[in-house]
């Protein structure tokens, strides 16, 4: 089953494949068994040049069927194989699994690690996000990851208005005491048919602030649940998101963050990977 946070956005996907974002999208997923084998191919070839790859954008890489498919741990493994540089976000701490093959990358500068916190409150964290770790368990794998010397960040995604938007500087805090040194944030998105599932959600969890919530999301998004538009997708538009990002810069001077990067990614360690044979290696 996917991790079921009710405001997320790869939900239409399922649409595409004529299955329900609500339901099926809770209950289904297809996992590509093969996908290391693919990613192995097309580094392989003799055209490919070198661009970090991003894991777990549309849905966590780590969600609760990698515990037994293992689906992330081969991709890894492949671009560990290749020196291949990739950056990861996860609401998971299953990611500790992997830390083994993360922290050489990291030495080689191969590798961040972005955790995706929404709120510090167990309570709200089990109703947005059922399945996705708890808020305290992300911190403590990011600690461990940090330890051993992988660049962790932080996101406070998504930014819930009259929500989870109080806790942005509290976040901050906790994630640097974690270890993080960066961090970002994202408003929330509600494109295509995520919009009326996250109404039902507020009706039903928080039907006090349901149509306030909504109003200042509307506000943000030029009077729509949403707008797709590049530039305002993730930040919004008026006094509100204005107000928002001078928060999160303040916030961001105050614990260590302004001005801070992961360190750049190594492009030059790439060694282009024998593509699969049925007959084997000869050498």
């Amino acid at each position: 089953m996917n991790c079921w946070c009710s405001y997320c956005f790869a939900r239409p996907s399922h649409a595409y494949l004529d299955l329900s974002p609500g339901l099926d999208f809770e209950t289904k997923i297809f996992a590509k068994t093969n996908a290391q084998d693919v990613l192995r191919r097309e580094l392989a070839k003799s055209g490919y040049r070198v661009s970090p790859i991003s894991l777990g954008i549309n849905t966590d890489a780590y969600q609760p069927t990698e515990r037994k498919l293992q689906l992330t741990r081969r991709i890894i493994e492949v671009l560990a194989e290749a020196k291949h540089p990739f950056s990861l976000i996860t609401k998971n701490a299953l990611i500790e699994r992997d830390l083994d093959l993360l922290a050489p990358m990291a030495r080689e500068r191969l590798v961040h690690v972005y955790f995706s916190i929404t709120t510090l409150d167990n309570t709200l964290s089990s109703r947005l996000e059922p399945r996705a770790s708890a808020p305290h368990s992300r911190l403590r794998a990011g600690k461990r990851l940090s330890e051993a010397g992988v660049p962790v960040g932080v996101m406070f995604a998504p930014v819930i208005p009259w929500v989870n938007d109080h806790e942005l500087e509290a976040v901050l805090e906790a994630a640097r005491d974690a270890g993080a040194t960066a961090a970002g944030y994202v408003l929330l998105r509600l494109p295509h048919e995520v919009a009326p599932l996250f109404r039902d959600w507020l009706q039903m969890h928080l039907p006090d602030r349901a149509a306030h919530v909504m109003s200042t999301v509307q506000q943000l998004r030029g009077g729509k649940d949403y707008d797709s538009r590049f530039g305002q997708r993730l930040r919004g538009e008026g006094v509100y998101a204005d107000l928002l990002a001078r928060r999160f810069a303040l916030a961001s001077k105050r614990y260590g963050f302004e001005g801070r990067r992961h360190p750049p990614f190594d492009l030059t360690l790439f060694v282009r990977p024998r593509a699969s044979s049925p007959q084997g290696e000869l050498f």
